[in-house]
């Protein structure tokens, strides 16, 4: 945790800050190792402090060793300003992205009544650091990756024709939590038929038919890092549209797998699948971005999509999920976890995409 808070500190000192107040969930447990679920960091030069209620204090004091704990009550607004006034800070950042208006005004309201120094606005600092994993992350996104992988195997064994898409979705929850997943990073997605048009589709009560196309989207959580895997099948014999649609989605994945490389623009990665797309004639069919970032969060940086100017860089991990969805009658999406080492790209899930009969 020290290294990730220099880290920080590089930053706050590049962008003339004297702290930054933490109210992100992720990057507060990314730069303390606090899992609690309540609390806030400052982060200035030379002190750390992690700010929780009565709950959590203990919790915090042995999770969180490099950070002055303190106890408060109440909303920021009630003990922020005592805080950064008996440090002496002038500037303090904020996380533009993820305080509450309620919160940023309350603040602002009990500073202009005489405090002397300011709240600025930034956005993704920390997110940025967490866009590189160091090894230990790795370690936990290779077990998620792995963990995903072996749920698929197991619902490759117990689906059938006539399950609800909500049946195999517990299987599948209920397999990875007996497996030692923490809670699941997002609602599963199981989609059949005209249901798998829809890329976030909630499973429904609508029974898995042999012949059509059925697309998983499933993740596990292993010490806090998430995983991200999709695939899709077809449970009988497939029609040309399935054998069609999905060779130019798998054309299109394994081309960028092929392909990326560290300096790429997020867009210019999104590019090499899309265009494997585009001229197949499903270019209107691919309403979403190639990829994005995976660890504590299941969506954060990079973005691999059109307009990212995010760039890419040895130990980022993202997902490379190309999809096409025809309304009326399904979709394709096939996507996998992967980590740029050394300049190349290595999948950290491989489960099988062939078709399943």
């Amino acid at each position: 945790m020290n290294a990730r808070l220099q880290r920080l500190r590089a930053l706050l000192q590049e962008k003339e800050l004297d702290a930054l107040f933490v109210s992100q969930a992720e990057n507060r447990r990314y730069l303390s190792g606090f899992v609690g679920t309540a609390g806030f960091l400052i982060v200035s030069s030379s002190k750390a402090i992690l700010a929780t209620d009565f709950r959590y204090t203990e919790q915090a004091r042995m999770q969180a060793p490099d950070f002055e704990v303190i106890q408060v009550r109440g909303e920021p607004a009630e003990w922020l300003l005592q805080t950064a006034g008996d440090l002496g800070l002038k500037r303090v950042g904020f996380e533009s992205p993820d305080l509450t208006f309620y919160t940023y005004h309350r603040l602002t309201e009990a500073i202009g009544r005489g405090a002397n120094w300011q709240l600025v606005p930034t956005e993704k600092l920390v997110e940025r650091l967490r866009s590189v994993k160091d090894p230990q992350e790795l370690a936990a996104l290779t077990s998620a990756a792995h963990l995903a992988d072996r749920a698929f195997e197991h619902l490759q064994k117990t689906v059938r024709p006539g399950m609800q898409e909500r049946e195999a979705a517990w299987e599948v929850e209920r397999f990875l939590r007996e497996s030692g997943s923490e809670f699941i990073p997002f609602e599963l997605i199981v989609a059949s038929g005209p249901n798998a048009a829809l890329p976030h589709a909630h499973p429904s009560e609508r029974r898995i038919a042999g012949g059509e196309p059925v697309i998983m989207d499933i993740g596990a959580r292993v010490d806090g890092y998430c995983s991200d895997l999709s695939r899709t099948f077809c449970l009988g014999k497939q029609d040309e549209t399935f054998r069609r649609v999905y060779d130019i989605v798998l054309g299109a994945q394994l081309t960028a797998l092929a392909t990326l490389k560290p300096g790429m623009t997020g867009e210019e990665a999104d590019n090499l699948a899309r265009t494997v797309i585009v001229q197949a004639g499903y270019g209107d069919n691919f309403g979403h971005g190639l990829g994005h970032g995976v660890g504590l969060a299941v969506h954060e940086e990079p973005r691999l999509g059109m307009n990212s100017k995010d760039v890419l860089s040895d130990n980022m991990v993202f997902t490379v999920e190309p999809g096409v969805y025809l309304p009326g009658w399904g979709g394709v999406r096939i996507e996998d976890m992967a980590v740029i080492e050394q300049g190349k790209v290595r999948p950290l899930t491989g489960s099988q995409k062939i078709y399943l009969d």
